[in-house]
């Protein structure tokens, strides 16, 4: 029996830079998970799960109202104590804290300091991932997704996304995770996705910390 893997990845980036896509590939990656002979639950998350609202496309963890702070907030901590409660295993989240820092920076003008977060997630080895694109590359992007999206109205002003990114890149900067910058522009996946592997195996990062 080989070292248990038991990888942590949060992997950030505005809308259209193929997050979940590389998710899901990285969550059946044999030098991710392991190789897999079957299909079992898969630990995969997301900040960007629109949970406060019965309704689709509603708000969240990342897009929450000034009022909904509080549930916000003790949605993060109770995030953080299930991790700490089950260290040994692996965690790929698509979207998370740094998608809210930038998300209220833009529509509520207010800045969060998850700093004790960023301790914490860092204590049990998570690793960050960065997706980023040239902002000539999100017109390609958004024909891609809007042959499945759901909501394609979300895509209409591409110039919204490359101002997050620009005001994301700070917040990455800031981060205090060790962490990867991906450049998405050509939509590879696969390529991306080795790079990841790549890197979390020569850091260590594949086993708990």
């Amino acid at each position: 029996m080989g070292k248990k893997l038991c990888p942590k990845i949060i992997l950030e980036g505005t809308r259209l830079t193929f997050k979940t896509d590389i998710a899901f590939t990285l969550n059946e990656h044999p030098r991710i998970v392991g190789p897999r002979k079957y299909r079992y639950h898969s630990p995969l998350i997301s900040g960007e799960w629109c949970a406060f609202t019965n309704f689709p496309w509603g708000r969240g963890l990342i897009n929450f109202l000034p009022e909904e702070e509080s549930k916000a907030m003790e949605t993060y901590a109770t995030w953080a104590k299930l991790f700490e409660l089950q260290r040994y295993y692996s965690w790929i989240v698509d979207r998370f804290h740094l998608s809210t820092i930038m998300y209220q920076k833009m529509a509520h003008n207010k800045e969060y300091n998850f700093d004790w977060l960023d301790t914490k997630l860092d204590d049990l080895g998570f690793r960050l991932v960065y997706c980023t694109r040239s902002a000539d590359s999100f017109a390609e992007a958004k024909r891609e997704r809007l042959k499945v999206s759901g909501n394609p109205k979300q895509y209409d002003d591409l110039s919204l996304f490359v101002k997050e990114q620009e005001i994301m890149n700070g917040i990455v900067a800031k981060c205090k995770l060790p962490k990867l910058i991906i450049d998405i522009s050509d939509n590879n996946i696969n390529r991306a996705v080795t790079t990841i592997a790549d890197w979390m195996e020569s850091t260590g990062g594949l086993y708990a910390k």
